[in-house]
């Protein structure tokens, strides 16, 4: 195996794993209704930040001190917001309007866009070379998204608002995915896993800010059990989607084009639909099973186009 092609498979095996931790966080909603968006998002960071500080601590002074500036700090102070606490809270309160399959629809352009975005970069593929998969991709896209609609229910006022509050989600984690490998390309002497507790501990100091008056100002339920449910929710995807997840991302990050990565996120959406159809009790319509095989096939194609030689300009 050459080196460019052992990148290639350990960071596509650790951005399908990242997409299917990632895929968890469309369901934590469902798991704790008595709760806002807000609450819920801002719980979850606080959680990671709690994880990521005693795992970050012990090696500070050996790994990371005096090799951050200003803008690496300034960017995970972005990153923070873009692609945690503004990004969650988007993503809960279309959960909770549309429902876990037309959100993940809409994130669903995200290899679309993020794949765009990459073509741009000095010595990517070339867009006529990626076409194709990016066509595959959207036809997926447009297959779930008829059957959205098909089985949306009549109040389609909260669906608007839900789809409305899912595409500021998409505009989140482009912002993310793209500042965040242009930093891990920058800073080859900090780890993936490094990088991802940072962000963590920036994050839960972001949502420190905001989580007093949120859960003062809004109601809360008083029964314990839902407080242990909810706690538990909180920490688990702080854990999975959060450290685990984030930490095999910016593994990915550092050894795939943006062009790659990009297309890597739909498996963040195949796995939400996955477990979207568990939680629901039923099997994938037929149109969700031609959607899912468009974004395998898309995305199969897209890794192929990395594989083989090309100019930097054809």
């Amino acid at each position: 195996m050459r080196r460019d092609d052992g990148n290639l498979f350990w960071g596509t095996a650790a951005g399908v794993l990242a997409g299917a931790l990632w895929g968890l966080v469309f369901i934590a909603p469902r798991l704790t209704p008595d709760f806002t968006a807000v609450q819920i998002s801002l719980a979850r960071y606080l959680a990671y930040g709690l994880l990521a500080l005693p795992l970050l601590a012990p090696g500070w002074r050996a790994r990371l001190s005096g090799k951050l500036g200003r803008a690496d700090w300034m960017a995970l102070v972005w990153l923070g917001l873009t692609g945690n606490v503004i990004y969650y809270v988007c993503l809960a309160v279309a959960v909770n309007l549309a429902g876990p399959a037309p959100t993940s629809l809409i994130i669903g352009l995200l290899p679309v866009v993020i794949t765009l975005i990459g073509t741009r970069e000095a010595g990517a593929v070339p867009l006529k070379r990626l076409l194709m998969p990016l066509l595959l991709v959207t036809a997926g896209v447009a297959l779930i998204s008829a059957n959205s609609l098909i089985l949306a229910p009549k109040d389609w006022w909260r669906q608007a608002l839900g789809l409305l509050s899912a595409t500021g989600a998409l505009a989140c984690w482009t912002i993310y995915a793209v500042l965040n490998a242009r930093c891990i390309a920058r800073l080859h002497h900090v780890s993936s896993q490094d990088w991802s507790l940072l962000l963590g501990i920036v994050t839960a100091a972001e949502c420190l800010v905001f989580a007093m008056p949120a859960f003062l100002l809004s109601p809360v339920p008083a029964g314990r059990d839902a407080w242990l449910v909810f706690l538990g929710v909180s920490f688990g995807i702080a854990l999975l989607a959060s450290v685990v997840g984030n930490s095999l991302w910016n593994f990915a990050s550092r050894r795939l084009p943006l062009t790659m990565t990009g297309q890597l996120v739909v498996f963040e959406t195949l796995f939400a639909l996955l477990y979207s159809f568990g939680w629901e009790g039923r099997w994938p319509t037929l149109l969700e099973l031609l959607a899912i095989a468009a974004l395998l096939g898309g995305v199969w194609w897209c890794v192929s186009r990395h594989r083989v030689d090309h100019p930097a300009h054809d």
